[in-house]
């Protein structure tokens, strides 16, 4: 693959997260109530750091739990004859919570499908919410993000890395070229 572009640089993620954590503020007049849930790998430390900005703003913390959706996913082949569930808890109470899901990349929604299934699986939350870092289009499933940080169309065959310093040691979100045929 080669590099097209860096869609954005560590000051640029910072800044966008800023903004969805003030609009998940306005959004629900507050954060009462409110709890972030994190889609490993990369949604866990931006729903953290979602989480920081938002004490810094209100003062107050925000619960951030996570969820590992690899067996909810229905695009995946399975590896063993009985898949076993090694963790349904995602290490914050959601029941009556307004439950924002917090993802890296939005593409064909069905990680935000399977994500929602596990969450539905463990209680029953006042509503889920749904933010994302990037939302590139080619959605599969009738799913929107309510907090976008950016919109980047693509092509099907053209790559979003987003890229976290707490897992790759940087921050940025680069779109790559397929490589040459």
């Amino acid at each position: 693959m080669s590099l097209k572009a860096v869609l954005l640089d560590d000051k640029a993620i910072k800044r966008t997260l800023i903004r969805i954590s003030h609009e998940i503020i306005e959004r629900n007049k507050g954060i009462e109530d409110v709890v972030l849930v994190g889609i490993k790998r990369r949604g866990y430390p931006i729903a953290q750091r979602i989480a920081a900005y938002i004490e810094g703003i209100e003062g107050i913390k925000v619960d951030v739990g996570s969820v590992d959706i690899t067996l909810y996913r229905d695009d995946l082949t399975i590896v063993d004859k009985e898949p076993k569930v090694k963790n349904l808890d995602l290490g914050v109470s959601i029941k009556n919570k307004k439950v924002i899901l917090v993802d890296d990349v939005l593409y064909t929604c069905r990680t935000s499908r399977a994500a929602i299934d596990a969450i539905m699986d463990v209680d029953r939350p006042q509503c889920i919410q749904l933010a994302v870092l990037i939302d590139r289009g080619h959605k599969e499933l009738p799913i929107r993000a309510d907090y976008v940080g950016k919109n980047i169309p693509t092509s099907k065959n053209e790559v979003i890395k987003v890229m976290v310093e707490e897992i790759d040691q940087e921050d940025s979100v680069k779109i790559y070229d397929p490589e040459d045929k």
